[in-house]
């Protein structure tokens, strides 16, 4: 009897058909229907192709169209653009090295005192000493270019939708796909406008880095307080004056968090930006030895970048706290010491470029690693082969398909499938008498996508499931909406290719949400296990996209696994932090009346803190879930196939069609699951009375 026919019989036992258990439902029939005549009607698994429209022809031509009427006057805008670029670039390689290194320290002085003054003489210290110091300074000219655009372009944005509320929902829709489309996507139609060169990198960076400081700025002039916005109404100053004197440097404390949020992203893009408008900067190191296979070196231009990210976050992240004023005297001393050894150095021909004093370093780490592979190359071999055809390739493919003799010792017969359906059914069952429904559904579900593969799933289950958490998260509208931005993927002909980043992003986020769940429960209940896991997440979180390929690519090679596992390296830290953040923050008065009711710790934690906890945690994973689509793109040039290679392919060919129409599907996956993470989110937060 199928779960279709059982739902009579579960409402006359009593059984409550909530929501839930009637979206399962309605998936689990859909997928059995699809399971049993698939072999016959072949169009319940793929999508007809008399009906699929050729959407980035039509992407690419509409969109060549409008690049090519905009292209005089976006080289122009290019050649501007390039003055600065020089001059500031110029200033900063030309400089010498200790009057640099002086100046940094003594902006370190004022910003944060002896602390933050030791961070920046250190940190740029190392850059002096790796020999990486000219390319250095063209990352920081880049950044120091494309910061000022993107916090004027996304103080603009915030602005503008403050002032009119209307064009707000507007705002965020564009900030959303800002944020989610990939950023290889936009930078083909970028190259195709601007050219090959430095400065698309810099309107890359600029473009990446906006949506941060746009939300803050909206979300700091929102949170002003009614009595300021009185205080300069009755002064008697025009809206302009209103807004520029008393609003936003009242709202200067969120404004200076996206301040920081803006700089780490355009410092973030400096790799990326290499790839269309390499020149002599770190970006374009890290990507040439990578190329080459030059771990040693790789992982040291990749250090120079975590370095910079690390300081420029510090120094950034302290402006927007509140500080005691240091001793000016001290900073000046500070900067006079490094001009004058800068006069020493410039007498004495000291070369920043020819100190390497750790080039030998490198080299040990590249023969180290060399060795360390050949040595414990069949245990690494063992690991990645593991991790792909137990877990992996049964995701992507299906148990049917994955398991063959050569792997798991036999082969997949119907046999198997039906114990294996009949065991799940049974446990389902189990599940369905105790009451939830729901739950017996989602077992049926999870059997099938194994059974089949993600990869492999017919598009009627994905697109009614998707549809069907819609209407649970948050209703019809958001049912509706999320079954036409898939809807446009299916009929573009991506399908399949959106399959395979859904597949993958999906095992990440999976792992993610595992490992990242259990270090924050553990760094909840322990202060000890915080101090060792938060210096984790801090450097985790300061370290630029690229870099996280280096480590992976060192010990497993290009692959997909390499690729999952930077994609995890890089998205478990929200969920760490997230989950950590809502156990700690329940009310006290909650744990006052668990602990009088007589709950012991652990009780309290999974009783108390956890259902109180889950809007955050949850939070957390739409987070991890937008971090794991950004990578997805960036770990194609590892291993990856999908929607992620299709963009990269498309940036090589200059096919603005296939970047657009592939970036947008990118987008449209991370926005649907955006939408639906906090539509459960927000779904708790009001049962929780939030």
């Amino acid at each position: 009897m199928s779960i279709a026919e059982n739902a009579p019989l579960a409402a006359r036992r009593g059984l409550p058909l909530s929501k839930g258990s009637m979206a399962a439902i309605l998936v689990v029939t859909i997928g059995v229907i699809c399971r049993l005549f698939g072999a016959q009607l072949e169009w319940l698994v793929s999508w007809p192709d008399a009906l699929t429209v050729p959407m980035t022809e039509w992407v690419g031509a509409v969109v060549g169209g409008f690049l090519n009427f905009f292209k005089p006057v976006a080289r122009v805008f290019s050649y501007l653009l390039e003055f600065p670029m020089t001059w500031v670039g110029g200033l900063l390689s030309g400089a010498p090295w200790p009057l640099v290194l002086g100046a940094v320290t003594a902006l370190g002085w004022l910003i944060g005192g002896a602390r933050m003054a030791a961070l920046a003489f250190f940190g740029f210290g190392f850059v002096v000493i790796s020999g990486y110091w000219l390319e250095g300074m063209n990352t920081l000219a880049l950044v120091a270019v494309s910061v000022p655009l993107a916090a004027l372009l996304g103080a603009g944005i915030g602005i503008l939708a403050f002032e009119y509320p209307k064009l707000k929902g507007g705002v965020n829709v564009v900030l959303d796909v800002m944020q989610t489309m990939p950023t290889f996507a936009y930078l083909t139609p970028l190259l195709v406008l601007f050219g090959f060169g430095p400065v698309v990198g810099l309107i890359a960076s600029a473009i990446f880095a906006a949506p941060p400081m746009a939300r803050n700025v909206l979300l700091g002039l929102e949170r002003v307080e009614p009595e300021i916005r009185e205080a300069a109404v009755m002064s008697g100053g025009t809206r302009r004056q209103q807004l520029f004197l008393v609003e936003l440097p009242a709202a200067s404390q969120q404004i200076m968090i996206g301040f920081n949020q803006c700089l780490m992203a355009a410092l973030s893009m400096v790799i990326i930006a290499a790839v269309i408008g390499g020149f002599e900067d770190i970006g374009w190191e890290v990507l040439l030895t990578m190329r080459k296979a030059l771990f040693g070196p790789a992982f040291l231009a990749g250090s120079v970048i975590v370095v910079f990210a690390v300081v420029i976050d510090r120094m950034s992240a302290a402006l927007a706290e509140p500080r005691p004023a240091q001793d000016k005297r001290v900073a000046l001393a500070i900067f006079a010491v490094g001009a004058i050894t800068a006069i020493w150095a410039a007498l004495a021909g000291w070369n920043p470029a020819g100190i390497a004093a750790l080039d030998g370093v490198a080299e040990r780490v590249d023969q180290g690693v060399g060795q360390f592979t050949a040595n414990h190359g069949a245990t690494l071999d063992t690991v990645k082969n593991s991790a792909m055809f137990y877990g992996l390739l049964p995701l992507r493919i299906g148990l049917s398909d994955a398991v063959l003799p050569f792997t798991w010792g036999f082969a997949w017969t119907t046999t198997h499938t039906l114990v294996f359906y009949a065991t799940f059914a049974a446990l389902a069952a189990l599940i369905a008498l105790r009451g939830h429904l729901a739950g017996a559904g989602l077992v049926l579900i999870a059997a099938m996508v194994l059974e089949i593969g993600v990869a492999q799933l017919p598009w009627p289950i994905l697109l009614f499931g998707v549809a069907a958490l819609g209407w649970v998260a948050s209703g019809w509208k958001l049912a509706i909406q999320v079954t036409i931005l898939l809807g446009l993927i299916l009929i573009s002909g991506l399908w399949e290719r959106a399959l395979l980043s859904l597949y993958l992003s999906g095992a990440a986020v999976a792992a993610c949400a595992l490992v990242g769940g259990i270090l924050g429960f553990w760094s909840a209940m322990s202060d000890r296990a915080w101090m060792v896991v938060r210096p984790i997440c801090d450097t985790l979180q300061t370290i630029p996209l690229f870099v996280f390929l280096i480590p992976v690519l060192m010990f497993f090679q290009i692959g997909e696994f390499s690729a999952f596992l930077a994609i995890c390296m890089y998205a478990v830290v929200p969920m760490i932090r997230y989950t950590r953040h809502g156990l700690i923050t329940t009310p006290d008065e909650m744990i006052e009346a668990a602990t009088a009711s007589g709950a012991g710790r652990w009780q309290t934690m999974f009783e108390v803190r956890a259902p109180y906890a889950a809007p955050t945690i949850l939070l957390g994973l739409n987070q991890t879930i937008l971090y794991a689509f950004a990578m997805l793109v960036i770990a194609a040039l590892i291993g990856t196939t999908g929607l992620g290679q299709s963009i990269y392919l498309a940036l090589g060919q200059a096919d603005v069609g296939l970047g657009v129409t592939a970036g947008a599907a990118m987008a449209i996956l991370a926005l649907v699951a955006d939408r639906l993470v906090q539509g459960f989110a927000e779904e708790r937060r009001q049962a929780l009375g939030l």
